[in-house]
């Protein structure tokens, strides 16, 4: 079971997830939230028919290990704050929705179900970065073994609070919100196009205090010969 903590007093959070929640085109722009539908649909991934979009998979791709496994080729990683949601408490953590890019062209909830969703073991109380959450930064670099390019960067003001985004899915799935652990989407990649690689990092930096929360992490291809 997936285990959490409190990042600067290293307490155990008394979270017990029961299920993963992805949420996305959860960006506060709506023409920069098209502009990156047209991205995708470029690249052969099928526009939504509502936004934000939800996806479901198990719970059993949750995982805080920096050594994970991948089946595809064409496999790669998006930061995304991550809510563990439970009832009024609410903590923040750092996490990539891993996704498998071809399958994601003709079965998007089948592309996420096949790879894992790596996230930190570290984590936040929302209500202590509530105040600044639109000036967090959010990071990402991608490399062979290391960072060795910068992938994605942007503030949280680009994506829905997540109060508005906990509105939203509760309306649309009520009681699941609950004991959920919730991907909150992410922003555009620098460059707009994917790069699988095995080594991906995802950051969340409170530029006010110079803490971090870090998902780090190589998905290694199973080789099937």
């Amino acid at each position: 079971m997936v285990k959490f903590k409190l990042q600067l007093t290293r307490q155990d959070v008394g979270f017990v997830p029961r299920r993963i929640i992805i949420a996305g085109y959860t960006g506060r722009n709506q023409e920069e939230v098209r502009a990156h539908i047209n991205e995708l649909a470029a690249q052969g991934v099928p526009a939504p028919a509502e936004i934000p979009t939800i996806f479901r998979v198990t719970l059993d791709r949750l995982t805080t290990d920096s050594e994970t496994e991948v089946v595809g080729e064409h496999t790669s990683g998006e930061a995304e704050t991550v809510l563990l949601v439970d009832g009024k408490d609410i903590w923040v953590g750092i996490g990539s929705d891993h996704t498998d890019r071809e399958l994601e062209k003709v079965n998007i909830t089948a592309s996420k179900q096949v790879c894992p969703k790596p996230v930190s073991a570290e984590v936040w109380r929302y209500a202590d970065v509530r105040e600044r959450w639109d000036s967090l930064v959010l990071r990402s670099w991608v490399g062979e073994s290391s960072r060795e390019q910068l992938y994605q960067e942007g503030r949280m003001s680009a994506v829905l609070r997540p109060e508005d985004l906990l509105a939203i899915l509760r309306r649309r799935l009520g009681k699941l919100v609950d004991e959920a652990v919730i991907f909150t989407g992410t922003i555009p990649l620098i460059g707009g196009l994917f790069v699988p690689r095995p080594y991906f990092e995802a950051e969340l930096f409170d530029e006010s205090t110079g803490h971090s929360l870090r998902c780090v992490y190589r998905a290694r291809r199973v080789d099937a010969s």
